[in-house]
């Protein structure tokens, strides 16, 4: 084991914590202030469940070595056979634990954007048991686990995917999708002004976000090494890139660029660098940042044209930007194996494969799943509720003490 690779992936897998709640601020500051507090709650309550599940089998069922190609095996659950000296590679193994844990949990918290201001908290904790155990686990088995018995699309199709631009981004827009078609929209959905409450807390996410996003990117080389320098300069790199990108189109459509589209077009840049950053270079990584941040920003609008509410456009990024950053690597990927570097095709259908067949899964399986809860315990609040606000509904609390604010001095008195 060598210390330096240690040390650099327990300070990724930090980075990558961190991104959960650069998440919720993100999230909350986009919704209402009505809601903000369910909001970031949601992401809070991945962060309490997720862990607990990943050591009780999560681990196991994703990366343990008596599996086959579709499912990891048994031999680590409760983290059993594990002890200090284990090793992964040039780390311990409990370094891995704690790094692919910080992955299973941003993924979950990433779909509830996708049906915000309208789902029970309790159902979506149910929810995020389920999700988890019979979507991420399995998927991520099939794209992380590169061991002997390990997942199909890493060991068999050999697809290429560096951080999760399937496993966590495809796999939580796929689900985000369903979901938004299971509860419908929300009231008021294309009437009523819904626009983003706090724009500096949108702002303040997004930067979490990047920050953490390079323990997330230059962390997957599991190792001090130019691997992962590569890879941060490529999020870097591309993030910059997909920002100009999308203001380029709002420049184009509405001659304005704003501070909601700057952050949007951070995300979706680091979305689609995520599978492909280190397998191109800084070069690829400009062309791929335009691109995303450009076909992002046009995607967020197919949700009015196809009738779903995708709330805070888990589609529109994460599906559509982890689509471009996959794909493109077929293209964009160095040392004769894209396209454009003398590759041929064949690396480009084993992208597409990959892409579509965790697109299908998670769409398919989230669907049933959000389904069987709305017709059990119900997965949507009342409408009467959804107007109230659900932060005073779900969890007793509003974000803002607009009582304070308006009333709580006594001009006259002074006191």
């Amino acid at each position: 084991m060598d210390t330096g690779d240690t040390a650099w992936i327990l300070a990724c897998s930090a980075l990558v914590l961190l991104m959960t709640p650069g998440l919720a601020f993100f999230y909350g500051g986009m919704v209402r202030s009505k809601t903000v507090l369910n909001m970031m709650m949601m992401s809070f309550a991945a962060l309490a469940i997720v862990p607990v599940l990943w050591v009780l089998y999560g681990y196991s069922l994703t990366f343990s070595p008596g599996g086959n190609s579709l499912l990891g095996g048994f031999e680590r659950l409760g983290l059993s056979n594990i002890t200090v000296e284990t090793a992964y590679g040039t780390i311990p193994e409990y370094v891995f634990v704690g790094f692919q844990l910080m992955f299973a949990i941003i993924t979950v918290a990433l779909i509830s954007g996708a049906i915000a201001d309208r789902a029970k908290f309790g159902s979506w904790v149910l929810f995020t048991v389920i999700w988890v155990s019979v979507v991420y686990f399995p998927v991520a088995h099939w794209v992380f686990d590169f061991g002997d018995n390990g997942g199909w699309i890493a060991t068999q199709l050999e697809a290429i995917d560096f951080a999760g631009g399937t496993a966590v981004h495809i796999n939580a827009g796929a689900a985000g999708l369903a979901l938004a078609l299971v509860l419908g929209k929300r009231v008021g959905w294309r009437r009523d002004p819904m626009r983003p409450h706090n724009l500096p807390f949108v702002l303040l996410g997004a930067g979490l976000l990047w920050f953490g996003w390079f323990g997330f990117n230059a962390g997957s080389a599991l190792g001090a090494n130019g691997l992962a320098a590569l890879a941060l300069v490529n999020t870097a790199v591309a993030t910059g890139a997909a920002i100009l990108g999308w203001l380029a189109v709002e420049a184009l459509r509405d001659k304005k660029g704003t501070s909601l589209g700057a952050a949007s077009g951070a995300v979706a840049g680091l979305v689609a660098i995520t599978p492909a950053a280190g397998s191109i270079s800084p070069l690829g990584s400009i062309a791929l940042g335009i691109i995303s941040g450009a076909l992002c920003a046009l995607a967020v609008g197919l949700k009015y044209k196809l009738g779903y509410d995708d709330s805070l456009d888990v589609v529109g990024v994460h599906l559509v930007g982890g689509l471009v950053g996959t794909i493109l690597i077929g293209f964009l990927a160095v040392g004769d194996v894209g396209l454009f570097y003398g590759g041929g095709a064949s690396q480009l259908g084993k992208q597409v494969v990959a892409a579509l067949a965790v697109l299908a899964y998670s769409f398919v399986l989230t669907f049933i799943i959000g389904k069987l809860i709305d017709l059990t315990i119900g997965f949507r609040i009342d409408e009467d509720d959804e107007r109230l606000g659900i932060d005073q509904v779900e969890h007793l609390e509003t974000a803002y003490d607009e009582a304070g604010l308006l009333g709580g001095s006594n001009i006259k008195t002074g006191a």
